[in-house]
């Protein structure tokens, strides 16, 4: 006989109800008996997200033991879904953003998890999961894209630090400015380091521009965004896209060994950066955060909201979960987008789900973390738009942008030339079929 729990009994009253509740007709199933699921993660030296989540469930759920499976970030979709077709997944998987949602949901590659979200209350980002009025992931995390700046380089190439009042022309003269200074100042670092993700150029874009709208298959809105990008590549204020790629450059060493003085990238960086000064693969320096640069004067200064980009980064069930585990894994499901949850990743400098004053005195309390004001309102205020808007077309059309902005950023064919054929092609392989 099925049972509904009522949604005031905690995850873990939950947890154990189910797990008593089928085991032999003389003999119930202990609730206390040990369980193991497994979560998918990536560069889990670096980012210490996981094992945050893993260990914070472990207090209130003892006899769970989550066990992480690492995956190679840069190809995380692709190795994802090779394993959900092979039957070789973990028990829960992370979406690294909105991108694929559609494609796992409709793939039946989601378990239908309504039951986990039922005492979360109101996260903003649970409805870009929802189908039909149905969840089929939660977010843990919901990251923006800020501008982080080395305050030690500015000083050195005596440049004007970030006030909260840049458009990207002021970005764009500062990287110039801080090449400049720093060359001669004896340094061999760039002005700023755009790393080779499309995001760094097509999600602020698509975020910023009026009227941009990605499934319209009209481009154009990216045009000006590839322009300046190229112009700090000819101007030597970055690294070039080839040398980026040949030299497989990550961005937490250009910004991290201060290579770079500055790095448009989104929070979750944060964490990864306080790690890595402990752990020495950081330099200490004097750093500090900005908002991302704006398209014009309106969203700029401190008395405005800056406007940016992040969606949100959720986790789902694998369909194909022993039935033994599916309880454990919602409970964990209900741990990582609750509050407590959001205090463990806090403290180490993540951004979760549900930002809270307490969330940020918690982030900024941390050791390392700027204290100016300037870093507490890039953290706290602005508008964040989507990268991926949840249709059966995003996967496609992303697909063919990531395409074009290889394409545009090793100069192997103009900007113009390049948007018109990804628009060719959005219309004729994406959405008329």
């Amino acid at each position: 006989m099925k049972r509904v729990i009522p949604a005031v009994i905690g995850a873990a009253t939950a947890l154990t109800l189910v797990l008593a509740g089928c085991g032999g007709d003389d003999e119930p199933a202990d609730p206390n008996a040990p369980v193991t699921i497994t979560l998918a993660g990536w560069s889990l030296s670096s980012t210490p997200e996981f094992k945050t989540l893993a260990d914070g469930f472990k207090t209130t759920h003892p006899n769970v033991t989550v066990e992480l499976k690492e995956y190679d970030t840069a190809n995380y979709d692709t190795q994802m879904t090779a394993d959900l077709a092979a039957g070789t997944a973990p028990d829960v998987y992370v979406m690294k953003n909105l991108k694929n949602f559609y494609t796992y949901q409709s793939g039946g590659q989601l378990l239908d998890v309504s039951d986990a979200t039922s005492g979360l209350g109101s996260v903003a980002a649970l409805p870009s999961y929802q189908v039909d009025g149905k969840a089929y992931a939660v977010p843990y995390r919901q990251d923006s894209w800020v501008l982080f700046y080395n305050k030690d380089l500015f000083a050195k190439a005596k440049v004007t630090p970030p006030d909260g009042t840049w458009t990207w022309d002021d970005y764009v003269a500062t990287a110039k400015q801080l090449s400049t200074g720093l060359k001669a100042a004896g340094s061999n670092a760039t002005g700023t380091y755009q790393h080779i993700f499309q995001s760094t150029v097509q999600g602020l874009a698509l975020a910023q521009t009026p009227n941009a709208d990605l499934l319209s298959g009209d481009f154009s809105y990216l045009k000006p965004y590839y322009e300046r990008s190229l112009d700090l590549q000819a101007a030597g204020a970055q690294p070039t896209f080839g040398t980026a790629n040949t030299n497989k450059l990550t961005y937490q060493a250009q910004f991290g060994k201060q290579q770079s003085a500055m790095l448009v990238m989104g929070t979750w960086y944060v964490a990864t950066l306080l790690n890595q000064r402990k752990t020495g693969d950081a330099d200490t320096f004097q750093w500090g955060l900005a908002p991302a640069p704006q398209f014009d004067k309106s969203t700029t200064g401190t008395s405005a909201t800056p406007v940016t980009f992040g969606d949100p980064t959720g986790l789902g069930i694998n369909p194909k979960i022993d039935k033994s585990k599916v309880a454990a894994a919602k409970a964990f499901l209900g741990y990582v987008a609750g509050q407590d949850a959001g205090k463990a990743l806090a403290g180490i400098g993540t951004t979760p789900a549900q930002v809270t004053d307490a969330v940020t005195a918690t982030l900024f309390g941390l050791d390392g973390v700027p204290q100016d004001d300037l870093s507490k309102f890039a953290y706290a205020k602005h508008t964040i738009k989507p990268e991926n808007p949840v249709s059966k077309h995003t996967a496609g059309l992303q697909n063919i942008l990531n395409e074009t902005h290889s394409v545009i950023l090793s100069n192997s064919k103009g900007v113009d030339a390049a948007l018109t054929e990804a628009q060719t092609r959005a219309k004729n392989e994406v959405l008329n079929q």
